[in-house]
């Protein structure tokens, strides 16, 4: 059957890394994406038909038709979903990097892709500052890409495809 993914985009700003993050999820075969927190949502009725139609565009430029296919919730209590994911078996996984955690493993670790299982949700957070640290308390593990050069993180959108190809793979 293969693993059932669920991704959430937790406060990321930029329309741009939400439109090719939602490109990568329809590329790979992500089951449900989620927009949480800040982050803009495509179509949101909340919104001004003109400000919609805006956002709209700016996160198409990047998607490319990707936020027509997909299966996409807007949450407005992250932690409740989190929480009931948890209740139907499925592992956390928050993405980050240089945090001190002993939940923390590296993406290419022996053995864990034994230990996440069949259903996972990836916690994507914010591209300065990671993850929102109230949401810590309800994952799981983190992974972490190991990275050889100088810099000490990739863009969000970029990290994202790294980890749900590595997840998905079989």
């Amino acid at each position: 059957m293969g693993m059932v993914l669920k991704v959430v985009l937790h406060n990321i700003r930029s329309v741009y890394n939400v439109g090719a993050i939602l490109r990568t999820c329809e590329g790979f075969g992500v089951d449900e994406v989620v927009l949480s927190g800040y982050t803009p949502r495509y179509d949101d009725k909340e919104l001004l038909p003109h400000l919609r139609d805006k956002l709209n565009k700016q996160i198409a430029k990047t998607a490319l038709g990707a936020e027509k296919l997909l299966n996409i919730y807007a949450s407005g209590d992250i932690f409740a979903n989190l929480t009931e994911w948890k209740k139907q078996d499925y592992k956390i996984v928050g993405l980050e990097n240089n945090i001190q955690d002993t939940r923390l493993r590296r993406l290419n670790e022996p053995g864990l892709k034994d230990e996440i299982d069949e259903k996972v949700v990836l916690i994507l957070g914010e591209e300065v500052n990671g993850i929102d640290q109230k949401l810590y308390e309800l994952i799981d593990v983190f992974v972490e890409i190991p990275m050889r050069g100088k810099k000490e993180s990739f863009n969000v959108s970029v990290a994202a495809g790294i980890a749900i190809y590595t997840l998905n793979e079989s």
